[in-house]
């Protein structure tokens, strides 16, 4: 499994044998690529090594975590006994809604999308032209963030523009993080022992980036991100939902240019705007600890976004059954967990305290006969391209 970003590469080398649970055999990244000072990282069999040296692009990356691959020992790996490359790739427009495999039909695809996700899609491009270069007898396979919530209704992905500017540029809801929040609704079926076809499932994928999801029957109806990443709930350092006026009264009176708008609503709102302490969520608890009142304002706002999209998700599918928790906050803040909770008893959520404040890792956290279910749920949406591959690849043959 690979996923490519602007400077970096994560890899998992997974052991999916028919029949057999998948296996970790080893997994790490390349950070700061295009520099002389990258730092490569690699984890097998229980042995860590660490390295900084120049790598310039993609290809370089993708062909030294090749290299980390066998034992500590040293024994070399045999490139052959890769069977298939899963790549995850940020948006699929409305071309893609499940996984696919790699063609020239597929890569011209992707490199028109790219302007719907310019700071991604040539990024993970990349990433597949290099492996299949250094790799060029594995199946290349395309799994899709945005692939979940491509059969939301028209009614909840278009916006109250002309349609004429929908069929023209094809502006609408993507909403994105759909392989995290696909995992999570798999494992919240799981838990339950029920059908993932016979819930309603609010996924809450909450990091420095984060978003909601109204899953239902096993499919994504709703959810808060949008045309971009930028829209939905407040994030580290994106604004979340604005009134478009404000931004045009910003730009009038600021003398804003588009890209100063855009780093304005990306890179400086969120938590560490309104906080001026961090973008983090750590940082932002920890100060209110402290006393600081800027940054419990950032942490009501937060926590009061989160809860008002659950409540408009369990409005749009007429209840709810589970609510999970995951990414980076959703998962290591049982603070915030508390508070959203503690305002959505009248849906019939009642949360376990101790088991909330205790939860390492799976959990459920909810109380004993509640109504709702809550739940954390780590991350891993690489198991999920994994199996997304494996399962394309098999129904293939």
């Amino acid at each position: 499994m690979l996923n490519c970003g602007s400077s970096s590469v994560k890899y998992k080398l997974f052991d999916m044998a028919p029949g057999g649970a998948p296996t970790v055999l080893a997994q790490g990244r390349v950070e700061r690529i295009g520099t002389d000072t990258a730092i490569i990282t690699h984890r097998q069999g229980g042995d860590t090594r660490q390295a900084t040296r120049p790598v310039f692009h993609h290809h370089e990356a993708i062909q030294l975590c090749l290299g980390m691959l066998g034992d500590p020992s040293g024994q070399g790996f045999d490139p052959r006994a890769v069977e298939a490359v899963g790549h995850r790739v940020v948006h699929g427009g409305e071309a893609f809604r499940e996984a696919v495999v790699v063609t020239p039909a597929v890569k011209e695809a992707l490199r028109q999308l790219s302007d719907l996700a310019p700071l991604h899609n040539p990024h993970n491009l990349a990433g597949i032209e290099a492996a299949e270069a250094l790799l060029p007898h594995a199946p290349q396979v395309a799994v899709f963030d945005t692939a979940l919530h491509a059969r939301m209704p028209p009614h909840a992905y278009l916006y109250g523009i002309p349609y004429e500017l929908y069929e023209r540029y094809r502006i609408r809801r993507y909403g994105f993080h759909g392989i995290s929040h696909q995992y999570v609704a798999r494992r919240v079926a799981h838990l339950m022992g029920r059908p993932a076809s016979d819930l309603r499932i609010i996924s809450c994928h909450l990091g420095n980036g984060a978003s909601v999801a109204a899953i239902q029957a096993g499919v994504s109806i709703d959810t808060s991100m949008g045309f971009t990443p930028v829209e939905g709930l407040m994030m580290g350092t994106r604004s979340g939902d604005i009134d478009p006026g404000a931004l045009l009264f910003l730009m009038d009176h600021e003398d804003l240019s588009l890209p100063e708008l855009n780093a304005l609503l990306n890179r400086h709102s969120g938590l560490k705007g309104i906080s001026g302490v961090s973008g983090d969520m750590r940082d932002i608890e920890a100060a209110m600890d402290a006393g600081d009142e800027r940054a419990r304002l950032a942490f009501d706002m937060y926590e009061y976004r989160v809860r008002k999209y659950i409540g408009a998700y369990a409005a749009a599918m007429n209840g709810v059954d589970a609510i999970a928790f995951t990414a980076g906050i959703g998962e290591h803040s049982p603070r915030l967990r508390q508070q959203v909770c503690r305002g959505l008893t009248y849906l019939g959520v009642r949360l376990d305290e101790a088991a909330n404040a205790q939860a390492a890792g799976e959990a459920e956290i909810s109380a004993p006969g509640a109504a709702v279910r809550v739940f954390v749920i780590p991350a891993d949406e690489e198991l999920v391209i994994a199996q997304d591959t494996v399962a394309l690849l098999r129904g293939r043959r």
